[in-house]
């Protein structure tokens, strides 16, 4: 059977036409994010920086488990007694209060539909598949730029994709009158991927007066928001950075929401996430949710669940989830402490105008550097 390698080592075929498969196979193109991860790894140098990564780091240069979330471990390590399948949406326990801090205290829960996915780029590939299933001629419009792996999670599902005008590079803000004039040529029952805060790779976000315009806008043109909320909490605040998803669950009546846990609970390799559908009444909510699970049952079976057991457990302690949200402000605070700092530095070593840097948010932005001066 040659299950040791005997006869089949190093073997060469004998008919020119025997089909192949993996001999075939494209040589894939680099990332351009990993490149520079590999980069930084591969450098000797002690002074160097790492701003590779949306990944927060702390003034010694590591990314710490939050507090909160240890004490949450050494519980869950007590009083956990089996590793069994909890299903194919997760911990019911985890989506509860996942939704709870995401949409507050007065959202319309009968119709909200929830998955515990790994990651938010798994609540996105799940998001993409039931759109495909539900409308498979809807194009998503995308930002310009967006996160670089929006593009192939959502296209890999075969939608469509399409971007609007975002970014404007000569200020570091928003081309919003261009963007609205874009999404006014979407088509009903197109998918419009808007970044709840801390816009990836800008960190320019929209203000709520204009997220309150482009309700009207998804409203009028019968578009569907699909929102990617992976920075909670470290833009202006939580409440502040879910004004988002928030306002726009009272004005529309179909909306998909991508929440990652990674950033604002520190747990980037437990793979904690989450998909939300909410649906116009509480009977298509409930077939969206079930949809979900058959999609997640096809893709993973059951989301991992280590990480989400931990956040569940911060969410439902009341001395936790405390502990959690001041951690939580002082990265938040760190992080704006830093941009100002970088501003400030450039500024006086340039001459040039770089205050946009501190009216942004969160951990991206992006920098008017040529290709050679961002490799210096």
């Amino acid at each position: 059977m040659g299950l040791k390698g005997g006869p089949f080592r190093g073997a060469s075929r004998k008919d020119p036409e025997e089909p192949v498969m993996f001999e075939k196979i494209t040589p894939a193109k680099p990332d351009a994010i990993l490149s520079i991860m590999q980069a930084f790894r591969e450098d000797k140098r002690a002074n160097k920086i790492d701003l590779s990564v949306g990944v927060y780091k702390n003034e010694t240069g590591g990314t710490p488990i939050v507090q909160a979330l240890r004490e949450a471990e050494q519980i869950l390590y007590r009083q956990q007694d089996t590793k069994t399948y909890l299903g194919t949406t997760g911990d019911a326990g985890f989506n509860t209060a996942i939704t709870k801090l995401v949409f507050g205290p007065n959202a319309d829960y009968a119709r909200l539909a929830t998955a515990q996915t790994p990651g938010g780029s798994g609540a996105l590939r799940i998001i993409a598949d039931l759109i495909r299933a539900a409308r498979p001629e809807a194009t998503i419009h995308a930002p310009d730029p967006t996160w670089a792996n929006h593009i192939p999670l959502l296209s890999s599902a075969g939608l469509e994709l399409k971007t609007y005008a975002y970014f404007d590079a000569a200020t570091g803000g928003i081309r919003f009158d261009a963007m609205m004039r874009d999404l006014a040529q979407a088509k009903p029952g197109d998918v419009v991927l808007l970044h709840g805060c801390c816009h990836n790779p800008t960190g320019a976000d929209l203000d709520q007066a204009q997220w309150k315009s482009i309700g009207t806008l998804l409203v009028d043109r019968g578009l569907l928001p699909l929102i990617d909320l992976a920075y909670l909490g470290l833009g202006s605040g939580l409440e502040e950075d879910a004004f988002s998803v928030r306002h726009l669950m009272n004005v529309v009546p179909e909306m998909a929401v991508a929440v990652s846990c990674s950033k604002n609970f520190a747990v980037y390799r437990d793979r904690v996430g989450a998909a939300f559908i909410l649906a116009a009444t509480p009977g298509a909510a409930d077939v969206a949710g079930a949809k979900l699970a058959t999609i997640g049952r096809g893709m993973w079976s059951m989301p991992p669940d280590h990480g989400a057991a931990a956040v569940k457990i911060v969410l439902e302690d009341a001395g936790l989830t405390a502990n959690w949200k001041a951690e939580l402000d002082a990265m938040r605070m760190r992080i704006q402490s830093l941009r100002a700092n970088l501003a400030g530095e450039i500024t006086r070593l340039t001459n040039a105008d770089f205050g946009f840097v501190t009216r942004q948010t969160g951990m991206f932005s992006r920098l008017p550097l040529a290709e050679g001066q961002a490799r210096r």
